[in-house]
């Protein structure tokens, strides 16, 4: 029969007459037939295609009345979808009389059976039956699935890619209508290997509307594969995926939370690679809207509970890599620190955020002073107001840069009187941001004493029995009455890595904090400073052997309780 230049209902009652003749191709003499006409049922799929891709489900099912029956015999016939192009152009026929948002009971019948038509197509179950006849073609089913899926995958990413990124023009509603219907349809798909590019172009496809084209069950069940890593995406895709999908973003994080917390074997480095490796700091870095949703939800735990020290660490880790793929970035690309840091002055967010590794060491003590000094002013005047919510966020950026908190308790062991109290107060706003001024100044109190008797100790050689005490008693009253603990847990491993005394007294002073504190909390203090001291190279022969002496006690205290 001569093709014409379109589809007419002659035509497809034609196919639809050969498709009935060639059932499922079981006999030799259907095969041979299947095989002889294979050309031109390509040419007529093809035009039918460009023809529906113009109509909806109601219309395309009033003007070709036979086209559903056409298509279901055509589908389950192993040789015309054997052959690469036909049944790829079969599955954009399929896709082209889906409705994404059916409008009546001809479109939502429609959808169910085209529904099960593709799951038959790109499932990998129930091929026992098109096994038999397959193996004439030398073609195994499951190599058939992936190659079908692979096809059908390419062309529309072909397309895709001409609609959304080549400039070929489309209305808006179409173009939306058909990205939504695209991305119900690839549910079923989004674990398969071969579907990522589809699902990748799909997300780096531009947005349509307040609430975008795709579906918000699509962008769920792709956030899922990926935590999951049962999908593998470029990059750019992720982050579009965290940019229009908040729940995926908001699960991404707190999986990344849950992994750092519930494994307390890890060492700062593998928290690191961990942290760099979930993508989250540089997505956050490229976007503020995702560096804003993750820090509400960092926010939002401390909110919960502001003495929790693990998730403190991983906020102030998760700050560090942000500002690490910040500075990594052109400098006309990057973002203004006022888009990630809106409400807080910008000349202490810039201060706060170097890295200790961008500051000469010799001028840190200044650096650290006019923190100290700046943030003081701020809290002092919210503290008057009344405004907790603002005195809530000064800390929380404090948090955020915890490194200088470090970098002071490292300086309190060698400082004068004038930087002592400032980089106290630091410390002690630091471990105990809710403390009403008067307390603040008990606690500030406290910390001097134990600060002042750490420098006695440490000056005195051998240890004298009476400073022991004297400390033993300051920490226990102090632990008792929770007000300065781990600012005196900091304080004293600060003085045993890096005070001028000998090793002695240093081994002392740890086998003393095992009366107030904890094992774990001196281990992940230690653990801190160490990879601290190696990242910016500040590792000395001093710091080492004293770290090495910490590492012994410890130890030893193991062996004790076992």
């Amino acid at each position: 029969m001569a093709q014409r230049s379109s589809p007419s209902e002659d035509l497809i009652e034609f196919w639809l007459d050969k498709a009935v003749e060639w059932g499922q191709a079981t006999t030799f003499t259907s095969q041979q037939d299947v095989c002889l006409h294979l050309q031109k049922l390509r040419t007529f799929l093809q035009q039918l295609c460009q023809k529906l891709q113009t109509m909806n489900t109601t219309v395309a099912m009033r003007t070709f009345p036979l086209v559903g029956q056409l298509f279901g015999r055509l589908c389950w016939n192993p040789y015309v979808i054997a052959d690469e192009e036909s049944q790829r152009t079969l599955l954009q026929c399929l896709w082209c009389l889906y409705s994404a948002e059916p409008q009546n009971t001809v479109e939502l019948k429609a959808n169910d059976w085209l529904w099960n038509l593709l799951c038959h197509l790109i499932s990998e179950e129930d091929k026992s039956a098109a096994s038999t006849s397959l193996q004439t073609l030398s073609c195994i089913p499951e190599e058939l699935h992936s190659n079908l899926v692979k096809d059908m995958v390419s062309s529309l990413v072909t397309e895709l890619a001409g609609i959304c990124h080549n400039g070929i023009h489309m209305p808006a509603r179409p173009l939306s209508d058909r990205l939504h219907s695209l991305s119900v349809l690839c549910l079923p798909l989004v674990t398969h290997p071969e579907a990522a590019p589809l699902i990748g172009t799909l997300l780096l496809c531009p947005e349509f509307g307040h609430n975008g084209a795709l579906s918000a069950e699509f962008l769920e069940a792709v956030g899922k594969a990926v935590l999951e890593k049962k999908l593998v995406l470029d990059e750019p895709e992720v982050m579009s995926l965290w940019l229009r999908c908040l729940p995926s973003l908001e699960k991404a994080t707190l999986h990344l939370i849950d992994s750092l917390v519930s494994n307390e074997s890890l060492l700062p480095q593998d928290m690191e690679h961990l942290m760099m490796d979930s993508l989250l700091p540089k997505a956050s870095a490229y976007h503020a809207p995702i560096f804003l949703t993750v820090k509400d939800i960092f926010r939002q735990m401390l909110l919960e509970s502001s003495e929790n020290t693990p998730v403190q660490s991983i906020i102030r880790l998760f700050t560090r890599c942000f500002v690490q793929s910040l500075l990594l970035e052109d400098m006309q690309e990057r973002l203004p620190l006022k888009v990630f840091f809106p409400h807080h002055p910008q000349s202490l967010v810039m201060a706060l955020l170097k890295l200790p590794s961008e500051v000469p060491s010799h001028v840190w003590e200044e650096h650290l002073k006019w923190i100290s000094w700046t943030l003081r002013n701020v809290v002092e005047v919210e503290e008057l107001t009344g405004s907790c919510q603002r005195l809530f966020e000064n800390w929380f950026l404090l948090v955020q840069c915890g490194d200088w908190v470090d970098v002071a308790a490292q300086h309190l062991t060698a400082s004068d009187s004038e930087t002592s109290g400032a980089l106290l107060w630091l410390l002690a706003f630091y471990h105990h941001p809710n403390n009403e001024s008067q307390q603040r100044s008990e606690s500030l109190a406290v910390a001097r004493g134990v600060c002042d008797h750490l420098k006695s100790l440490f000056a005195s050689a051998p240890p004298t029995a009476a400073h022991l005490e004297t400390l033993l008693s300051l920490a226990a009253t102090d632990s008792q009455q929770c007000r300065t603990p781990h600012l005196i847990d900091q304080l004293a491993v600060n003085f045993v890595v890096f005070s001028e005394g000998g090793n002695a007294v240093a081994k002392e002073v740890v086998r003393a904090m095992m009366h107030w504190s904890s094992r774990k909390v001196v281990s992940a203090l230690k653990a801190g400073i160490e990879h601290r001291l190696n990242r910016y190279g500040l590792m000395d022969f001093k710091a080492h052997s004293r770290l090495k002496i910490m590492q012994e006690v410890l130890q030893e205290q193991l062996r004790t309780t076992i």
